[in-house]
């Protein structure tokens, strides 16, 4: 998985009056647990850039006074009005220790429900897996090329062996749905199936009342 550097500062002082004086210098105020000791320092808010607002995943390499943390993104805090990042944890990697975090989800293949008028719904743009740190992936690849209208693909269908999935086997990852233009193509098919089951040497209601 790729991984992205954040250098920040050291906090001596974690009190409300410190973490106050940090917003105001439009800093954050970060975490990093898992370690032998948590380690509290500060960051500007644009070194979250390539962190937060993407969709790929990365893992985190934290810089601090000359210390190299490797570690994921655990939770991040956004002000309810203005959406600034207000604080962000952090976890540590070790080697030999599974590590829990979402990867995006990359649908492949044209659906044959698909082409025959359905709708491709997917229900997870992201996963949540737990891996070892050298074993996570950058996404989780779904080919729906099989998929035909109504079929599904769940969570236990995705087969690996490097990493487990956070979700019950049952989880709809993608569903082929009937369309609306299916649908009355399906209704149209129907009618003209009907109008060709009228034998033609059986007379008509106007032929019966005119004989008659």
């Amino acid at each position: 998985m790729k991984s992205i550097t954040i250098q920040g500062t050291k906090r001596e002082s974690v009190g409300k009056k410190s973490t106050k004086a940090l917003r105001d210098a439009e800093l954050v105020p970060c975490v990093v647990y898992g370690g032998t000791e948590i380690l509290n320092f500060s960051t500007e808010e644009k070194s979250f850039k390539a962190l937060v607002y993407t969709p790929e995943a990365h893992t985190v390499s934290i810089e601090v006074d000359g210390q190299v943390i490797p570690a994921v993104l655990q939770d991040i805090q956004f002000h309810p009005i203005t959406d600034k990042i207000l604080h962000v944890d952090f976890y540590q990697l070790s080697e030999d220790k599974p590590v829990i975090m979402e990867v995006p989800v990359r649908i492949t293949g044209r659906a044959k429900g698909v082409v025959r008028g359905g709708v491709l719904r997917q229900s997870f743009r992201k996963l949540k897996i737990k891996a070892l740190p050298a074993n996570l992936p950058d996404e989780v690849v779904v080919d729906v090329t099989k998929l035909n209208i109504g079929n599904k693909i769940y969570v236990g269908d995705i087969k690996t062996d490097v990493y487990a999935f956070m979700h019950p086997d049952n989880a709809v990852i993608a569903a082929v749905k009937m369309s609306r233009n299916a649908m009355k193509a399906g209704a149209a098919d129907d009618d003209d199936e009907e109008e060709e089951t009228v034998s033609p040497d059986v007379p008509t209601t106007e032929e019966k009342s005119f004989e008659g």
